[in-house]
């Protein structure tokens, strides 16, 4: 009797461990407009941005040079050159990465990432699908309370020019 329950309680145990770690990513079933072989990929990218945008990597904190540009410009997908983010919503969240209270709209997707355990709001590049980064709900309540929080390595910063 005490190995029935035993292997009941078991079981019981087994199937509660629905895990949403183990979750899938629905990234896989959106059709980006543009998509690449990962040799291609690995191509046209360093090593770091193919880490980052191809592989959801995430580079150290206060290492991208563009965590203090503050520049009037844009940031772009360093994958596509999609235009990601302005430099007017860009803001010191004292991180050490690239953050912004929003992007530009319809070019920012997003996607839920269970990698590390509970669910996180992923930021991916609408076109590309590259990694961007993360949002979070920290942001200047001044503006929208948000904080994407970006890997450097995942953007190219294009100065606004002076007419």
């Amino acid at each position: 009797m005490k190995k029935i329950i035993i292997m009941i309680s078991v079981g019981l145990i087994l199937l509660s461990c629905n895990s949403t770690a183990q979750k899938q990513s629905n990234k896989k079933e959106t059709a980006f407009a543009m998509t690449k072989t990962n040799t291609e990929w690995k191509a046209i990218l360093t090593p770091s941005q193919y880490f980052i945008l191809r592989q959801a990597g995430t580079e150290r904190p206060f290492t991208s040079p563009l965590n203090k540009v503050y520049n009037d410009g844009i940031f772009q997908c360093a994958g596509c050159n999609t235009p990601l983010y302005d430099s007017r919503h860009k803001f010191d969240s004292g991180t050490g990465w690239p953050s912004f209270d929003r992007a530009i709209e319809n070019n920012v997707i997003t996607d839920v990432d269970h990698k590390i355990g509970y669910a996180r709001t992923e930021l991916l590049c609408a076109t590309c699908g590259g990694h961007l980064g993360h949002s979070f709900n920290d942001g200047p309540k001044k503006t929208t309370g948000k904080r994407h929080c970006i890997n450097g390595d995942a953007l190219i910063f294009i100065p606004q020019k002076n007419e």
